[in-house]
């Protein structure tokens, strides 16, 4: 047994232990620079993206079981040690959004209370995105799930076109907004036979930077689309007549003006009168006869202001009619009406799940972006920088 000298004092040191102290801490720094992805989905038709990113990154899902008790009450039950590793939480959302977003609430809980050392969220349709405004009496939803998605323990989220990109504003950890233009772009430049005669068409005014980026990227002309088939709108009470006259004949109510006579109301403020808007019948600015239309958007959900432009589209002269978008949620009676529409071809994203609308109407077709959410996912955890993720991407775009 050899003698080491520490000191001035001798210690004893026996060979046999010093490969198995040597061992145990190596597998404990192993451990903790490791990580992990999982899904919170509980249903196996939403796990397909889940699937496909592991592959590319040679990893193998996470063990956990997601599931809806008998009350409707979600259960998460994590089958392995996370203690001190990076966790990736993939969430696609399905029709059902409210139990979506409680199993990734649940698990990021779960996870954070495992001792997980990051946890990430992949989500690439974020939900209520279209609920980052205040409107009229309503509440910015959007902020809401930002903030409960940062008290259940999530320290950083991976996205994909958000609706809005002041979005990001709403919440307390780092944001990657990933772009998913450069595959619809290759898309239409692999996929749409003489796509050098086509017209990228911005559904509406408020869409035109999205379609300006499509036509500069692919060299082609834009036109833009303004007004609306119905437009038919309930004006709310504006509160004129606040409070009510009737009040004011009760007797003393302390709104009157300070006079001889109680009878007289009190007058308020007049304010000048805003003149409401009214939009025109669909109109088309710019020349889409004898060409290929491409409509481009983030989301496509009730599909009945396509259907409609695509109309007007057909009658000013394009042979054929495309829509491209990120994120196809394609709700209700979507595929019916496409299948019955001037529309050839709806090219959607597999960020949302909808293999379903698929068999429905062969006109969906899918492009698959789990190549840039793994890469993403490679880069944060190996901390390597985002930014070849974005290259050539403005910050209008």
């Amino acid at each position: 047994m050899p003698i080491r000298r520490f000191g001035g004092h001798r210690s004893l040191v026996s060979h046999s232990q010093t490969p198995k102290l040597s061992y145990g801490y190596t597998k404990m720094n192993i451990s903790r620079s490791g990580y992990r992805v999982f899904s919170a989905n509980s249903t196996t038709a939403c796990t397909e993206l889940a699937k496909k990113i592991t592959e590319r990154l040679g990893v193998e899902l996470g063990k956990s079981v997601v599931y809806q008790e008998s009350n409707s009450e979600t259960r998460v039950d994590v089958k392995e040690s996370v203690r001190g590793q990076d966790i990736f939480i993939i969430q696609t959302i399905p029709r059902d959004v409210n139990t979506a977003i409680m199993e990734l609430l649940v698990m990021a809980y779960a996870l954070k209370t495992s001792c997980a050392n990051n946890i990430i969220g992949v989500i690439p349709y974020f939900p209520y995105s279209k609920q980052c405004k205040m409107r009229k009496r309503g509440s910015i939803v959007c902020k809401l799930l930002a903030s409960m998605l940062a008290k259940a323990g999530l320290t950083h989220i991976i996205t994909m076109d958000l609706h809005q990109k002041e979005i990001q504003g709403f919440f307390s950890f780092p944001v990657d907004n990933l772009r998913a233009s450069p595959f619809l772009i290759q898309y239409i430049q692999e996929e749409i036979p003489d796509y050098r005669n086509a017209i990228i068409v911005a559904k509406s005014p408020s869409a035109a930077k999205r379609a300006q980026s499509y036509a500069e990227r692919l060299r082609l002309g834009l036109a833009v689309m303004h007004g609306e088939a119905n437009h038919s709108e309930s004006d709310m009470a504006d509160g004129r007549h606040s409070p009510p006259l009737s009040r004011t004949t009760t007797g003393h109510t302390g709104l009157e003006l300070p006079s001889s006579s109680r009878h007289v109301p009190f007058p308020g403020i007049e304010l000048p009168m805003m003149m409401a808007k009214e939009k025109p019948p669909i109109t088309v600015v710019g020349d889409v006869g004898g060409r290929i239309a491409i409509i481009v958007d983030d989301i496509i959900d009730d599909v009945e202001d396509y259907v409609a432009a695509a109309e007007i589209l057909k009658e000013r002269g394009a042979y054929k009619i495309y829509i491209m978008a990120t994120h196809g949620l394609l709700s209700a009676e979507a595929p019916r009406l496409i299948e019955e529409s001037a529309i050839d071809e709806v090219v959607v994203t597999n960020t949302v799940p909808h293999e379903v609308q698929k068999l429905q109407c062969p006109k969906i077709k899918t492009v698959d972006v789990s190549m840039i959410l793994a890469e993403a996912i490679r880069r944060i955890h190996n901390g390597e920088s985002m930014a070849y993720l974005f290259r050539n991407i403005a910050v209008d775009d």
